[in-house]
């Protein structure tokens, strides 16, 4: 079994990846994730995407190389990979965002949804390169 590890990712939304697109992605999310016990987040704005991806090391790299060749965004840029003692959203197969609305989509503990509100409203400090890339993303969006 190889460890637990994190990958975040940034990329460009092609035109092509509408709402409906990304309903598509989070179905997948929901039915594969549990399978290779990933756990993480899908953030997006209109052009853009950043995904934090949490689970053992192989797993989360044969994921990351689907993802590069999916064509429904562009110029695909690894932010961090790193071993990781613990998770940081346990209980999301895949939390999502619009950065663009207020809501947010996932079926998530309390616990995690905090950290999440926590992160978003940059009003907790985190020694935590990849966590500091999430928080970067919400204010370039």
């Amino acid at each position: 079994m190889s460890s637990l590890h994190r990958l975040v990712y940034t990329s460009f939304r092609k035109s092509n990846c509408d709402e409906k697109e990304i309903e598509k992605i989070l179905e997948s999310c929901k039915k594969n994730n549990p399978q290779r016990d990933i756990t993480g987040i899908l953030l997006h704005s209109d052009k853009r995407f950043i995904q934090y991806i949490e689970g053992q090391k192989d797993e989360v790299l044969e994921l990351y190389n689907l993802i590069k060749d999916d064509d429904r965004h562009t110029s695909v840029n690894q932010r961090n990979f790193e071993p990781i003692d613990k998770r940081i959203f346990p209980s999301w197969e895949m939390g999502y965002k619009d950065v663009d609305k207020i809501e947010f989509d996932t079926e998530a503990s309390n616990e995690d949804q905090n950290t999440f509100n926590g992160l978003i409203k940059d009003e907790l400090d985190f020694d935590d390169n990849a966590l500091r890339i999430l928080q970067l993303f919400f204010k370039m969006a």
